[in-house]
């Protein structure tokens, strides 16, 4: 009988679970997930979650009820994974050992809280991770009841500080901006004041990304009220304000920081090649350069095209999931690997309610169609993932009749 191949995935996130998906169609591959959340969280949708456009159960997918969707090769255990002993192949949880024949190494990475920035750990919300984002939803939405309850009164603004201009700054920043201008409208309040500043270190929002979309979103931003402070970074923040470079003292009720990412805090422990920002070094075939059993996708690593990096998006993750999958296969067979070309196979960027622009395979959509477009996107992963974890969620409710 042959023997099984026991394959470890530490990770959760978009390239886990496509890796995941891809590996289980081989009965012969006995597949272990750790994370240690017990969700996965769309962090795609994060920006619909805050805005009440969607709710929690629309931007997770269980991992228990995922993992037992599959024909009984996949389970889950949610522990975090403290090291790897790669010369031993074992994971290392705070209470076990785990063997592995096969390791894919998928944890992502997490919001950057610059050290040099007084204030920003303790006064700043990051929103990479579902509890924070939470945290903010529940604070944004009191930050309007309070102005409600105060309609005819008093009309102070509600002042919010987004720090970063790429793509999690713009998004979250349209948003909120959108959903509140309605919230105020339809509702016919007196008091709509509502400060949305933007700050960017760079000298233009979208940094790497096509012209035309970047000026289609600086319209956007502009037309939905939000101010855009380029070429400035936070220097200071207390409970009432921040401080730019610029000197200038912005009052605030809240700050979001999506100025940045940094690797996951399993990979500094990981004695193996990183790169120069810290992320795993691998090869054109996403293997650790060390280890040809081993392998890197997703946000916990950097790859290149053309001597360019990459974005790391959801879709590029996506990518890197099923390339893995086959190299993983490949390898085990000893035949030739594949080398990637993992290309953005376009991009689309929500700005507010209905409203989105994008590039698509080299065409440019924008407006209410590209809105529907992401939504397509969108729901379309959701709702594979989900079919996986009602299915397994079946099988365990049957099993304990």
């Amino acid at each position: 009988m042959q023997s099984k191949n026991k394959i470890v995935v530490i990770g959760g996130g978009y390239a886990g679970l496509r890796v995941i998906e891809k590996l289980a169609k081989n009965p012969q591959n006995e597949i272990t997930l750790f994370d240690k959340e017990s969700y996965h969280f769309l962090q795609t949708d994060v920006y619909d979650f805050i805005a009440n456009e969607e709710d929690f159960a629309q931007v997770s997918v269980d991992l228990f009820t995922f993992c037992l969707g599959f024909d009984g090769n996949v389970r889950f255990i949610k522990e975090e994974v403290e090291g790897v002993h790669f010369e031993q192949n074992r994971v290392l949880t705070q209470t076990q050992r785990f063997s592995y024949d096969y390791l894919v190494i998928a944890v992502g990475a997490r919001t950057k809280f610059v050290e040099s920035v007084k204030g920003l750990r303790t006064h700043a919300h990051g929103i990479k991770v579902l509890h924070r984002a939470m945290f903010f939803k529940q604070k944004f939405e009191m930050a309007l009841y309070t102005k409600v309850q105060l309609s005819g009164t008093v009309c102070e603004p509600i002042n919010i500080v987004v720090t970063g201009g790429g793509l999690s700054g713009v998004e979250i920043a349209a948003q909120m901006a959108s959903y509140a201008k309605e919230f105020y409208k339809r509702n016919n309040f007196i008091c709509r004041a509502l400060n949305i500043i933007l700050i960017n270190s760079t000298s233009r929002i979208l940094s790497g990304i096509d012209e035309k979309l970047v000026q289609k979103s600086e319209e956007k931003l502009l037309s939905l009220g939000i101010k855009v402070y380029n070429n400035t970074k936070v220097v200071e923040i207390t409970d009432n304000n921040v401080t730019l470079s610029s000197k200038e003292i912005l009052p605030i009720d809240f700050m979001i920081f999506a100025g940045g990412i940094e690797p996951n805090a399993l990979i500094p422990k990981l004695n193996i090649e990183k790169n120069e920002k810290g992320y795993l070094k691998t090869n054109e075939y996403l293997q650790l350069a060390s280890y040809g059993n081993a392998f890197a996708i997703g946000d916990c690593t950097t790859i290149y095209n053309e001597d360019k990096v990459i974005a790391p998006t959801a879709d590029v993750a996506e990518q890197m999931g099923e390339l893995c999958a086959k190299n993983l296969e490949l390898f085990k067979q000893d035949k030739a690997l594949i080398a990637h070309n993992i290309k953005s196979r376009g991009i689309l960027i929500a700005l507010g309610r209905r409203y989105a622009v994008g590039r698509i395979f080299g065409v440019y959509i924008g407006g209410y169609f590209a809105f529907i477009m992401k939504k397509i996107v969108e729901k379309t992963y959701f709702y594979s993932l989900d079919r996986r974890s009602h299915k397994g969620h079946k099988k365990l409710f049957c099993d304990t009749l």
